[in-house]
């Protein structure tokens, strides 16, 4: 399990997911105060979701095509928080709510690499088993 290279990945998307949200701030307000996702329960709530489906499919490795349905479905989730933060950020620019943009909403575009390189390394072992399975 831990020998394969997309539970590296998969192990990655969980602890961006988990911890950096709760440490990198997502935006300054017009106040100057830091918002970070732990202020929010649905944000929060997304990126626990995030970490959990790549817990889930780190455990989902003898069944590699479910492995694969569960880091896509892990990639809709983060393209869903990417939108939310994108329309956060053009909707109240400005200084009335949102004055500055943080790292912490990249989060879910690294999160989206990775998924993306853990999946092809899932697709490379699945046509490495069709094929030996093609030589029996």
């Amino acid at each position: 399990m831990i020998q394969r290279i997309q539970t590296v990945y998969l192990l990655i998307v969980a602890l961006l997911a988990a911890i950096l949200p709760f440490f990198l701030h997502l935006w300054l307000d017009a106040k100057g105060e830091e918002f970070f996702a732990k202020y929010d329960i649905l944000v929060s709530s997304a990126f626990y979701m995030i970490s959990a489906l790549a817990l889930i499919a780190i455990f989902l490795f003898k069944n590699r095509q479910n492995q694969f349905v569960v880091n896509r479905l892990n990639m809709i989730l983060n393209l869903f928080l990417l939108g939310f933060f994108v329309y956060r950020s053009l909707n109240l620019s400005g200084e009335t709510l949102v004055s500055e943009k943080g790292i912490g909403m990249l989060i879910p575009v690294f999160s989206i690499v990775f998924l993306v390189l853990a999946n092809r390394a899932i697709k490379k072992d699945e046509d490495l088993v069709k094929s030996v399975d093609r030589l029996r």
